[in-house]
């Protein structure tokens, strides 16, 4: 049965990774929608993939005009808008003794308030009794070395999920988060030169207590149960969806 029949879905940073697992596992229960980011060539490739029932919006989820623009397009291609996944963000690294005032900017500005910002341009747009889904991190409740300012941002996140859910009680609309932890995406790519990537990889499952990595369809899955009305009783809430590392690694 498709949980989703007919509704309609904008996934952010839905081109790649974590994203476009969620945006294929949305389309595989029916719905359709856009997918949005920055790479044209994986935009493409992306909407290939997915079919005539998505579409790719090439916008800057930092810029509230472009935001703007992602709905407007959406709601008069499908109409009214169901499910928000704002899962755009990076992961860069760096610490308290330097990170730059530059790089601070750029990781709130992507990881807080794109989310932030999201939601808002999205709320005109959206149907009454809608979801919202928002994407955390292990990384808020453990202090990987070097991620403390990714961790804080989606530890903000998280909390988000609570006070959207609190402001948009009388519309219904429900806004829950989804934690990962390490997922096999691109990003390995940014932070691990290619030859090691594979024994990265091999040595993070060894650590992680379901011994392996996550993959984007373990994300996708969640994000359809929150998107669905299986979940119709849940708000405000965060799935730990990491394999264990938050609660059971040593």
């Amino acid at each position: 049965m498709e949980k989703l029949k007919n509704k309609v879905a904008v996934i952010t940073g839905g081109n790649s990774g974590i994203g476009f697992g969620i945006a294929e596992a949305l389309k595989s229960e029916g719905a359709v929608g856009a997918i949005v980011g920055r790479n044209q060539g994986t935009i493409d490739s992306s909407i290939a993939l997915l079919g005539d029932n998505f579409i790719g919006i090439n916008a800057d989820v930092t810029n509230l005009t472009d935001l703007e623009r992602v709905f407007k397009e959406t709601s008069e291609k499908f109409g009214k808008i169901d499910v928000i996944v704002a899962n755009a963000g990076a992961g860069t690294t760096g610490t308290v003794a330097d990170t730059s005032e530059a790089d601070y900017n750029k990781m709130i500005d992507l990881n807080l308030k794109s989310v932030y910002f999201t939601v808002q341009k999205a709320l005109p747009y959206m149907n009454d009794g809608g979801s919202v889904i928002l994407i955390g991190s292990n990384a808020a409740h453990r202090a990987y070395p070097s991620f403390g300012l990714y961790g804080a941002t989606k530890a903000a996140v998280i909390f988000f999920a609570k006070a959207f859910s609190n402001d948009l009680l009388d519309r219904k609309i429900r806004v829950n988060v989804i934690t990962p932890g390490t997922t096999d995406t691109p990003a390995f790519d940014k932070f691990v030169p290619a030859e090691q990537i594979e024994a990265v990889k091999t040595h993070f499952a060894s650590v992680m207590p379901i011994g392996r990595i996550g993959q984007p369809s373990d994300i996708g899955k969640t994000a359809v149960f929150l998107a669905s009305d299986d979940s119709s009783f849940m708000l405000g809430a965060e799935l730990l969806v990491d394999g264990g590392m938050t609660y059971l690694s040593k």
